[in-house]
């Protein structure tokens, strides 16, 4: 069952399939590069590890450059083709069982994060699903599949909560360089 409280030293990042040739297809795409960079900016400061997932590459592309210039050359990629990223080899290995709670953003909702967070928490982890960080081609198939999520146990949250909850506390040297850009937002 998904904690409701998060807690960065408890939590990880993963971005799925935003890829080059994926991208420009998702309704309101500029909007969620916006709040997955939020959300990067904020793991980066806070220590959350952040890792990375690309469908089948050599058809669909890499990682779309908005994202991919803030990711350091380190951060952990996984190529897969399912669209659970769970149901291809090693992914539960990837993840690990040291940071339980799984913060996930990416495209599309409707199907690989769906999947990869449906199955995540049959595997026992605290699913988080960033709302305004995840798109579908069509805006129907996103929120039915946020409804499904939420139903089934994970939290859907827009991302200004899901960073508002890794800071826990506002006046902080991390909360004031965050400041810019919730504004932006």
């Amino acid at each position: 069952m998904t904690s409701c409280t998060l807690k960065k030293n408890l939590s990880q990042l993963v971005i799925i399939d935003v890829q080059e040739r994926l991208l420009p297809n998702i309704t309101g795409n500029e909007s969620i590069i916006k709040h997955i960079k939020l959300l990067l900016k904020s793991a980066q400061l806070l220590s959350i590890p952040i890792k990375y997932t690309e469908q089948y590459p050599k058809g669909l592309g890499h990682t779309a450059s908005d994202i991919s210039c803030l990711l350091a050359p380190e951060t952990p990629r996984f190529e897969k083709v399912h669209f659970s990223c769970c149901d291809e080899p090693g992914f539960i290995e990837f993840l690990g069982k040291e940071r339980e709670q799984i913060v996930l953003a990416g495209i599309e909702t409707h199907i690989c994060v769906l999947a990869t967070a449906l199955d995540l928490l049959k595997e026992g982890y605290s699913v988080i699903v960033a709302s305004e960080a995840s798109g579908s081609r069509r805006e129907q198939h996103h929120l039915a599949a946020l409804g499904t999520l939420s139903q089934c146990g994970a939290l859907v949250l827009p991302t200004e909560s899901i960073v508002y909850q890794w800071l826990g506390v506002s006046g902080t040297p991390e909360f004031k360089q965050l400041l810019p850009y919730f504004k932006e937002q």
